[in-house]
């Protein structure tokens, strides 16, 4: 079993939260099937952080920032990158790193230092190989951080704290997905909310993919490429995935017949909407509505 390494000696404010994963739960997190995977070893939240710092020559476990107000620094290997609200650090374990808060402005940050046999694979996730991601800020993963906070009142609960770590992979996968999704304009990236809202438009009839290029002010080849990067589908297929989610929707909230569904998702020949559903869906129009069950 690692050491659970202690954090930064920075002097905790009132409103300030610094939260250890005793040692004998970090052993039964690490036994039980539900949180072996990953595990908090320690959570916490430093508001305005006024002269923190932290300079580590190898991590001995993950670590994730993420800034909400302020301003401050990263240096890992010889890079370095200025850290803003709505910035992610993820460090994995063993990367030489360093970090502090502005002067000026000091950063607000909520933390945590995890573990697990699969935390190598949500850090690598959530920065595609960097230390460094922006997700903007995001209510959500706050209120989570807040809900992993609640553990200071359980008793040190063997079950509070697996659930914590069922918790915690949520909030992962969650900036991982947010990450991806989040692409600051600027240069020739593609702004992939606009292009869905564009293609949400357009459920009930066509789209090609000029058109999606064109409000990209991409080309053709340019855009299929990097919506491919951002999302694992050409634009065309992911059009198509959006028409099939609008279609179960349909099929399940009306009584309209499977060429009426096919003609609201922009397809006249209902046969050929039928191929298409059962290839993304796995089952027929009419098999879907069949086997639906609360």
């Amino acid at each position: 079993m690692k050491r659970v390494e202690i954090t930064s000696d920075w002097p905790l404010p009132p409103k300030g939260i610094r939260l250890l994963s005793p040692k004998f739960l970090v052993e039964a997190m690490a036994a039980d099937p539900l949180s072996q995977d990953l595990y908090p070893l320690a959570t916490g939240f430093y508001p305005q952080a006024q002269n923190h710092r932290m300079s580590r020559q190898q991590s001995a476990n993950y670590l994730l920032i993420y800034c909400t107000a302020g301003l401050g620094q990263l240096k890992a290997g010889k890079r370095q990158w200025a850290i803003k609200a709505g910035d992610i650090i993820s460090l994995p374990e063993g990367l030489a790193h360093s970090y502090r808060a502005d002067t000026n402005q000091p950063w607000s940050i909520y933390w945590a230092h995890y573990s697990g046999t699969l935390a190598r694979e949500y850090s690598q996730r959530i920065c595609a190989g960097e230390p460094f991601a922006q997700i903007g800020l995001q209510p959500r993963l706050i209120a989570d951080f807040e809900a992993l906070f609640t553990l200071r009142r359980t008793g040190y609960s063997t079950d509070a704290y697996i659930h914590s770590a069922c918790q915690l992979k949520q909030m992962l996968s969650f900036i991982a997905y947010t990450a991806q999704r989040y692409q600051p304009q600027h240069g020739q990236s593609i702004d992939l909310s606009k292009i869905e809202e564009l293609m949400h438009l357009h459920l009930g009839d066509s789209l090609n993919l000029q058109a999606l290029a064109d409000d990209a002010n991409l080309s053709k080849y340019h855009f299929t490429r990097k919506f491919k990067q951002l999302t694992g589908h050409s634009p065309i297929q992911h059009f198509i995935h959006l028409k099939m989610q609008h279609a179960c929707q349909l099929l399940d909230s009306t009584a309209n017949s499977v060429k009426q569904v096919a003609v609201e998702t922009g397809y006249k020949d209902a046969y050929y909407f039928s191929r298409l559903f059962k290839q993304v869906i796995g089952i027929s129009p009419s098999e879907y509505r069949r086997s639906k069950a609360a």
